[in-house]
């Protein structure tokens, strides 16, 4: 039998509370996954197994790099975690034989997208996980009243700095049509709402 519990006002405050934050810690779990590009501004553990002098905490500087003992500058955006694990063993061979390295994603605060415009709520926000246009709308409370919701545009820039437009007619995609517009994100995209 199902029982309804009314709990006092700073309990349910706590648990409030302790469930947002159980929510961001499974969804940073989630983030590790093979597929999460390491962007500027994330925060990362490096643990070589048996050398307390190769453990650190490094953040990732704009230029997409960090700094490691011994091994020097390591390019680490737009790597998987698998793949910055192999190029640190790589690069740690010459010195140390087979090393056992293990990189952890500690915050993902270089993974950031940017809603500004007719939103309830805009501003930046974290991707801790794969977001297409629509969810990160959501995110921002969804369109205010006075959006021009088919004249919206994703500003992004590419690999050579240049910055692109792409346009996005939400209310086709709310319509059901025009579904493949309903980009995935990259962090740094900055969606305009008129």
């Amino acid at each position: 039998m199902n029982r309804l519990f009314v709990l006092p006002g700073s309990i349910r405050n706590w648990s409030a509370t302790f469930l947002c934050l159980f929510s961001v810690f499974v969804g940073s779990v989630a983030v590790a996954d093979s597929s999460y590009l390491i962007n500027a501004g994330d925060n990362l553990r490096i643990d070589v197994w048996q050398e307390e002098n190769l453990r650190a905490e490094v953040m990732v500087s704009p230029d997409g790099t960090f700094s490691f003992p011994i091994v020097g500058t390591i390019p680490a955006a737009g790597k998987t975690i698998d793949q910055l694990q192999t190029l640190l063993r790589e690069r740690l061979e010459v010195y140390i034989p087979g090393p056992e390295v293990t990189v952890s994603l500690m915050t993902v605060e270089g993974n950031t997208i940017f809603v500004i415009g007719e939103v309830a709520r805009p501003g930046p926000y974290m991707m801790i996980k794969d977001l297409d246009v629509m969810q990160a709308l959501s995110m921002a409370g969804g369109l205010t009243p006075y959006a021009a919701k088919n004249d919206v545009h994703i500003l992004r820039k590419d690999s050579s700095g240049q910055s692109l437009s792409i346009k996005f007619r939400y209310g086709d995609v709310e319509d059901g049509d025009n579904l493949e517009a309903n980009i995935r994100l990259q962090s740094g995209d900055t969606i305009i709402v008129p």
